[in-house]
């Protein structure tokens, strides 16, 4: 079998292990510690995040997104085929290093979504975003955790507490959409998030393709 190489590693503030990336052969791998956050190999379920999330931009005039947590690009490639000519996306993503990766070693993974004369990208917290601009977006996708158990984590209260859930309903255009990704279900944030004022919907996607684990992803539809 074909051994890892370690390509690069990075600190991340707040956090006691490194974020690492490595590659064996074709396949890219990204751990903190000795927990993978995501492969190459699986991203069904973020593309299904996109794709339900942005279907109904098609054909919506300078339709705007933001997507929270770039990762390795797939979630931001498959939102660049549901939108126009004329659309904005905007990626926020924390950590430095991972905007560099996708510049360097992961740009041909997606077909280079950052090249994409759409895109623009935001190092800093995707909450601040949110909260900057109030009716600003016409979907809001997250990934930036394995699930809301975020809540527990300070810095991530904003996104998934039900104040922050109401933060993210108003930075939403009338029919918009608010996309959280997770790996598992959790009865307690769909119940939050209708308490934020949303309709939701939770669908449940395979992280490749017919195989592999089932994630979990929410619709929240302002209204």
């Amino acid at each position: 079998m074909i051994p890892w190489e370690l390509l690069d590693s990075s600190n991340v503030v707040g956090e006691a292990e490194k974020l690492t990336l490595s590659r064996r052969g074709d396949e890219y791998s990204i751990k903190t510690g000795y927990s993978e956050l995501m492969n190459s190999r699986m991203h069904g379920s973020e593309d299904a995040l996109a794709e339900l999330g942005c279907k109904h931009l098609k054909n919506k005039p300078k339709a705007r997104v933001l997507i929270g947590g770039l990762g390795m690009g797939f979630t931001l490639a498959e939102t660049l085929k549901h939108v126009g000519d004329d659309a904005e996306v905007i990626v926020a993503e924390l950590v430095p290093a991972v905007i560099q990766w996708n510049k360097t070693y992961l740009s041909a993974l997606a077909g280079h979504p950052l090249q994409d004369k759409r895109v623009r990208v935001h190092q800093g917290d995707v909450g601040n975003l949110i909260r900057a601009e109030k009716g600003g977006f016409d979907a809001i996708l997250l990934d930036v955790d394995n699930g809301p158990e975020g809540l527990t984590r300070k810095e991530n209260d904003a996104l998934y507490s039900l104040a922050g859930l109401k933060a993210g309903l108003a930075g939403l255009r009338d029919g918009g959409i608010y996309g959280v990704w997770s790996t598992f279900p959790d009865a307690r944030f769909t119940k939050r998030m209708q308490q934020a004022g949303f309709k939701v919907e939770e669908i449940r996607a395979r992280a490749h393709g017919k195989r592999g684990s089932k994630h979990m992803i929410w619709l929240g539809e302002s209204r």
